[in-house]
């Protein structure tokens, strides 16, 4: 095999939940011996540090807004986006082109299939994008992350491959280790993931909880918590005037250590947080973002919760009281975070990454692909 042949192609921009996969298939492909490659946007060309010697191209990328300006500005950035895709992908000839959901993913796929190249997109979600069902119908395979999942056509589901979304190799290599014991009257350590924009909604809520424990449990907390930088600032002055032991940044970047020392994570449930929580074995609250049309972060938040492995509360529900008598339950009674942290391990999937890199190195060696690939493109795509 040629080292041109070798080329994988990853797509993927615009939020970590994204990138992050992508980034953790690079680097077991690269260990496989394949040349690895990124497209994406200007978004998650923020994010190329975490790609080290992968090199990055930036095309311009659409998200179809709402109204008609949104939906005519996003449409003249998806074309441009494909234009310069297929640039790309006539320049770099790989074998596959591997997308990761999102409109920033979707030229690069897109431009491959019209290509007859072998594509794979990966849902990390429990309910497929609209990214991804554009291009379901034409990919090679359809990677999932979880084994129920909503919103493909049944016959892509013949397609699809539950590989689970790829974690890097030190979060994944906490599944190994057991979790953190509690001892009577000891400390719980919390750690509050506010997503990839800090979630205003915990800076309100948790320091407000916390601080009206009695004084004998405050003395047990000890919290990391991701604030925005606007919030920074009165978050540590609740946690100062209650004497709590509080660690606050707008971003962490050892991840892998923090959830090592976890008791309880606090955050959101976008799919890379529930990925990696799971992975590591720790038990979670979730607080699902609200404002999803399709309400992804909830379907993932309940397959963890489902499992035993998380509570889930609503934006409306994750109030002052409803937290301080959950926090108040696990001080009492330990066993229950526990119980709730080998729940979480059963429904992760910390190898993942791997998983993901037998089905890539299955298409791109023809084990695979060529008998799932259309045999042709659909003229409406075509037309494109």
């Amino acid at each position: 095999m040629t080292d041109t042949s070798k080329l994988i192609l990853l797509s993927a921009g615009g939020t970590g939940g994204h990138v992050f996969p992508a980034a953790a298939l690079g680097r077991d492909l690269i260990s496989r011996g394949y040349r690895v490659e990124l497209v994406t946007d200007a978004r998650g060309s923020k994010f190329a540090n975490i790609f080290e010697d992968i090199p990055v191209h930036v095309i311009s990328a659409g998200t179809l807004g709402r109204g008609l300006v949104g939906k005519v500005r996003g449409a003249a950035g998806l074309a441009l986006g494909i234009i310069q895709a297929r640039n790309l992908v006539k320049k770099l000839k790989p074998v596959v082109v591997a997308g990761f959901g999102g409109y920033p993913s979707f030229p690069a796929v897109f431009a491959a299939q019209g290509m007859r190249i072998d594509t794979i997109i990966h849902e990390q979600n429990a309910i497929v994008g609209r990214a991804n069902v554009m291009l379901a119908g034409r990919a090679s395979r359809i990677a999932l992350s979880m084994p129920h999942v909503h919103g493909l056509e049944p016959a892509d589901n013949a397609r699809a491959v539950v590989t689970g979304n790829p974690v890097r190799e030190e979060i994944s290599s906490l599944s190994y280790k057991p979790y953190p014991i509690i001892q009577p009257d000891g400390i719980l350590r919390i750690f509050v993931m506010g997503g990839s924009l800090g979630a205003h909604v915990f800076s309100d809520v948790v320091p407000a909880a916390l601080s009206r424990l009695s004084p004998d449990y405050r003395a047990r907390i000890e919290v990391v918590q991701q604030c925005r930088e606007s919030d920074i600032e009165n978050v540590r002055r609740i946690y100062d005037a209650a004497g709590i032991k509080a660690e606050l940044e707008t971003f962490f970047r050892d991840v892998p250590d923090r959830l090592a020392h976890t008791h309880l994570v606090i955050g959101r449930s976008g799919a890379s947080t529930v990925a990696e929580v799971t992975a590591a074995g720790r038990p979670a609250i979730f607080v699902p973002y609200p404002h999803h049309a399709d309400q992804q972060q909830k379907a993932n938040a309940d397959m963890v919760a489902d499992a035993g492995g998380a509570w889930v509360m609503t934006q409306n529900g994750f109030t002052e009281e409803a937290l301080l008598a959950r926090v108040e339950t696990f001080l009492q009674n330990p066993q229950t975070l526990f119980r709730a942290a080998e729940a979480a391990r059963s429904v992760g999937r910390p190898d993942a990454a791997r998983r993901l890199g037998n089905l890539v190195m299955a298409v791109a060696s023809g084990w695979d692909g060529e008998a799932m690939r259309p045999q042709g493109p659909t003229p409406s795509n075509e037309d494109k």
